[in-house]
C-alpha cells in the first residue's frame, strides 16, 4: 500500500536513480529558491526525487521517509521542527545531499535501512533531547555504501542542545567498504555531559572508517569508541577549550557487553582541555585490547579554534545570486580539495572569480583556453565559490582548501 501526505505544493520528480558520487567539498552551496510546502511523509514508493521545498513542522518531522528505495533529498530547507529534519525507516539507497537544516530535534535520523548517503548539508543548532540530539545517527544501518560525508554542524551554546553530533548506534559497514565518516566540519556542543562529537560502536557495530574530520569544542568528548570491531580513527583534527562539560578528546572504552577490538587510532592531532583546565587529549578506558597506532598520534598538537573558518555556514544572504548546479562544466579546476595552488583547465577565454565564504572577491584574473596555474597560498583553510564566465554560459562550483 503507498500512503502520502504530501499536502499544496510538494512536486516530486521521478526518476531513473543514479549511482552515488561522494562529494569533494564541504557543506551545502544552494541558497534557494524553495517552494514551501507542508511536510512530506512517504511511504512503500521507489525512484524519487524530494528537491527545492522549505519545511517547518512544530508537532512532527520536516520529511518522513518509511520503507521506500532509491530515494534522493536534495536543496531542501529543513526546520524549525519538533521532530527530526529527515526521519527514514527501513529504507534503501537514499542519498541527502545539499540540504539545509536549523532548529530541530535530529538533522537526519536513519533506522534499520541501507546505503545511506549524507553529504554536503549543513544542520545548526539541533535541539534534542536525548537520545535525538544529532546532526546524523545511524542506528542499525549495515551494508555497503553507507556514508556521512563533508556535512556541516554549529551548534551555539543558549541556543542548542546537542548530544553526539554523529552517531553510529549497532551499525556495520563491510570490511570491503566501511561506514564513511569524512572531511565533516563539527563545532560547537554540550551542555549535555555525555554527548561530544563522533561517537562510533555504540552498542556494539563494525567497520566504520572516521577520517580528515575536524572538530572545535564538540561537547564532552571529541571523537570515541564504545565498543565495536574493525574501527579505525584517522587524520582527524581535534581541539576544545575548558568548557564546563569538557573531558577527553579521543577515547577508547568498551562500554558495553559487545566485543571490542581490531581498532585503530592513528594520524591525529588532538588539543584538549578538560573542565578543570587540564590538558586532557587521550584516554584508554580498556576492555578493546591493543589499539593499533595509538601511540602515533599527535597529543597536545599545536592547534587552536581556527582549525575552522570564523563563519562555516554557508551565508545566503550575501550569496544567494551564486546558484550551484551539477552539470557537466566546459572546464576542470584541481586538484580540490587544495593547500597552495589551483590548475585550471579550460575550452574557452573566460573570467575566473573566486569568492570566500562571506561573498568576498580574492581572485579575480582573466584566462585564455589551456591550462592555468592560480596561487592561493595566502588565503586561509575553509570553502569558497567560484564562477567562470566564459562566452558560452557561466558555471559555478565549489573549492575547498586546507591547511
Amino acid at each position: 500500500m503507498f500512503q502520502s501526505k504530501i499536502i499544496l505544493s510538494v512536486f516530486f520528480i521521478v526518476l531513473i536513480y543514479k549511482n552515488h558520487v561522494d562529494a569533494q567539498t564541504t557543506g551545502a552551496g544552494f541558497c534557494g529558491p524553495y517552494t514551501l510546502s507542508q511536510p512530506v511523509l512517504i511511504n512503500a514508493i521507489n525512484d524519487t526525487t524530494i528537491s527545492l521545498l522549505e519545511i517547518s513542522n512544530p508537532s512532527g518531522h520536516c520529511i518522513k521517509i518509511t520503507n521506500c528505495n532509491n530515494i534522493i533529498i536534495e536543496k531542501c530547507l529543513l526546520g524549525p521542527s519538533s521532530g527530526n529534519g529527515i526521519d527514514l525507516y527501513n529504507c534503501r539507497n537514499v542519498e541527502i545531499r545539499d540540504c539545509r537544516i536549523d532548529s530541530v530535534s535530529s538533522g537526519v535520523f536513519a533506522l534499520a535501512s541501507q546505503i545511506i548517503n549524507v553529504h554536503n548539508i549543513e544542520v545548526k543548532n539541533v535541539q534534542g533531547p536525548f537520545p535525538r540530539g544529532q546532526m546524523v545517527q545511524f542506528d542499525k544501518v549495515d551494508s555497503i555504501g553507507n556514508r556521512v560525508n563533508f556535512n556541516i554542524v554549529e551548534n551555539i551554546l543558549g541556543e542548542s542542545y546537542a548530544e553526539d553530533a554523529i552517531n553510529m548506534y549497532k551499525s556495520n559497514g563491510t570490511p570491503s567498504d566501511p561506514i564513511q565518516i569524512k572531511g565533516n566540519w563539527i563545532r560547537g556542543g554540550g551542555p549535555s555531559a555525555s554527548g561530544g562529537g563522533i561517537m562510533t560502536g555504540d552498542s556494539g557495530g563494525s567497520n566504520v572508517k572516521v577520517e580528515d574530520n575536524i572538530l572545535v569544542n564538540p561537547g564532552q568528548y571529541g571523537i570515541a569508541i564504545a565498543s565495536g570491531t574493525d574501527i579505525e580513527i584517522l587524520n582527524n583534527k581535534v581541539y576544545s577549550k575548558q568548557l564546563s562539560f569538557s573531558n577527553v578528546g579521543i577515547y577508547v572504552w568498551n562500554q558495553y557487553p559487545d566485543s571490542c577490538g581490531g581498532n585503530r587510532v592513528n594520524g591525529n592531532e588532538v588539543n584538549w582541555t578538560n573542565n578543570l583546565g587540564l590538558s586532557n587529549d587521550r584516554w584508554n578506558g580498556g576492555g578493546c585490547g591493543t589499539i593499533t597506532d595509538w601511540n602515533n598520534n599527535t597529543w597536545g598538537a599545536a592547534i587552536d579554534s581556527s582549525i575552522l573558518p570564523l563563519q562555516i555556514l554557508l551565508n545566503c544572504t550575501t550569496t544567494a545570486n551564486l546558484q550551484f548546479f551539477e552539470e557537466e562544466n566546459s572546464i576542470k579546476i584541481f586538484p580540490n580539495p587544495f593547500k597552495r595552488k589551483i590548475f585550471i583547465e579550460n575550452y574557452s577565454a573566460g573570467r575566473f572569480i573566486l569568492y570566500d565564504y562571506s561573498g568576498r572577491i580574492v581572485k579575480n584574473i582573466l584566462t585564455n583556453p589551456g591550462n592555468t596555474a592560480i596561487d592561493i597560498q595566502s588565503c586561509k583553510s575553509g570553502l569558497y565559490f567560484y564562477v567562470f564566465r566564459s562566452k558560452q554560459k557561466n558555471e559555478f562550483g565549489k573549492l575547498l582548501k586546507i591547511q
